[in-house]
């Protein structure tokens, strides 16, 4: 197959899912395979075909699965416990309402690690407007601050579904993928708030109709168990990572190896989510199993789509097609410019983050060698180049968008103007951060 043909096959590809997922609005896993399936035939050898797509689908989910659903497992716990409201009132009152918009971006920034940004702002939104009334700030300050806050972590954090997934597809540590990922996020949308705040500088403050204030509950865990399941997992993932990078010690230490095991992340996980457990103290052995089936609900058809997105990037490597592009790519000298390039096409073009970080990996994965992104390093810095693509102008066609439009009370043509620009803002920033990384660790 020539370079032409194969250039061809996978542009059609890549606007085939476009059009089924963002048109037709198809349903995604099936969207995935199908199309994996149509240039598998298209380019494999026939008797490669079932097998490369088998090995797509399982190696992902090999590699991220208990990931995903451990660390929706958290997201549910501090969803259902209280725990992400608890962390909103420490923080409020740490800042004063004078600057609720503030404890606001921090609370979604910290609850955001393990609970997707939707659910995140679902679960936030009741305290947002609540927040917005009393401390007299416009809703177009607040909300904006908290969607931010949980959209950066979301693209750029495992164990969110698009990093997460990238890091299998590619092969990096996702321990690496958290922690540089977590460096690019904080100061990001701290920039990113203060745009907002600059922006909203002469914005008035319009009630927020009584009607949709939601009551705050009356019981609530503690602050300190609040954080204990987001905290524990990072720490341990920090100090592997940190530790593997700067000791030297041997791979015989008796050290190295409690830490590595420790600091795997599905192991801290784990670990997170025995931490919150008492967060649960009152709940029945019936309620907690409803709480765990209800993880392992939400976490399923995630599971499914990043490993067809898996089974996508199998058949473009097998096929051969990208790495034919190798050379003219290598000649751009674009390097960390071109994943998060094809991210923001993808994004921009069907809307959602988590399909744009899949398939711009699967794209980018044979790429990595020619554009000297192959090391362990160059290969996480590639992955939150996707992740920073994947944030590029949330819009119409991206369902976030409408969760901040609906549970704010903000109308479409406000949440375009004070949420969608903030994210270009927020891309652009997090790329920068990612080029400035790229000095020190690439």
């Amino acid at each position: 197959m020539g370079l032409f043909s194969g250039v061809i096959i996978l542009i059609a590809g890549i606007l085939a899912i476009i059009w089924l997922t963002s048109v037709l609005k198809f349903n995604t896993f099936l969207s995935l395979i199908l199309v994996s399936l149509v240039m598998a035939v298209l380019t494999l050898p026939a008797g490669s075909v079932v097998p490369v797509l088998k090995k797509g689908f399982g190696g992902t989910l090999e590699s991220i699965g208990l990931i995903i659903i451990l660390g929706t497992i958290i997201g549910i716990i501090l969803d259902q416990s209280g725990a992400a409201m608890s962390i909103a009132r420490f923080f409020l009152k740490r800042t004063g309402e004078k600057k609720a918009s503030a404890a606001m971006g921090i609370t979604g920034l910290i609850t955001g690690l393990p609970i997707f940004c939707d659910s995140g702002f679902i679960v936030l939104s009741g305290i947002c407007r609540s927040l917005a009334r009393s401390s007299k700030t416009a809703i177009t300050v607040m909300a904006p601050v908290l969607a931010i806050s949980l959209y950066g972590v979301h693209c750029l954090v495992p164990p969110h579904p698009g990093a997460t997934a990238a890091a299998g597809i590619i092969g990096a540590p996702v321990g690496n993928v958290i922690m540089l990922g977590a460096l690019t996020a904080i100061p990001a949308i701290f920039v990113t708030y203060f745009f907002i705040r600059f922006r909203s500088r002469k914005t008035r403050y319009n009630a927020v109709p009584e009607e949709i204030v939601e009551k705050e509950e009356l019981s609530l865990p503690s602050a300190f168990f609040s954080f204990l399941p987001i905290l524990i997992p990072l720490l341990l993932i920090t100090v592997k990572s940190v530790l593997f990078m700067v000791s030297g010690l041997p791979d015989t230490s008796f050290l190295k190896k409690i830490i590595g095991f420790a600091g795997d992340p599905v192991i801290a996980l784990l670990t997170g989510c025995f931490a919150g457990f008492p967060l649960l103290r009152g709940f029945s052995v019936k309620q907690w199993n409803k709480l765990l089936e209800l993880a392992i609900e939400k976490a399923g058809p995630i599971l499914i789509v990043t490993a067809a997105g898996g089974t996508f990037g199998a058949v473009i490597k097998e096929s051969g097609i990208v790495s034919q592009l190798g050379e003219f790519v290598a000649a751009l000298g674009l390097g960390i410019f071109i994943p998060y390039i094809i991210a923001v096409i993808l994004k921009t073009s069907q809307g959602s983050s988590t399909i744009a970080v899949i398939t711009a990996a699967s794209i980018s994965a044979p790429l990595l060698s020619s554009l000297g992104l192959d090391g362990e390093w160059g290969k996480t810095l590639a992955i939150l180049a996707m992740g920073a693509g994947s944030m590029m102008l949330s819009h119409a066609n991206d369902s976030f968008f409408w969760v901040v439009s609906k549970f704010s009370g903000m109308t479409t043509s406000e949440t375009l103007r004070y949420y969608s620009v903030p994210t270009v803002i927020l891309s652009i920033t997090s790329f920068l951060i990612i080029l400035l990384l790229s000095l020190f660790v690439a």
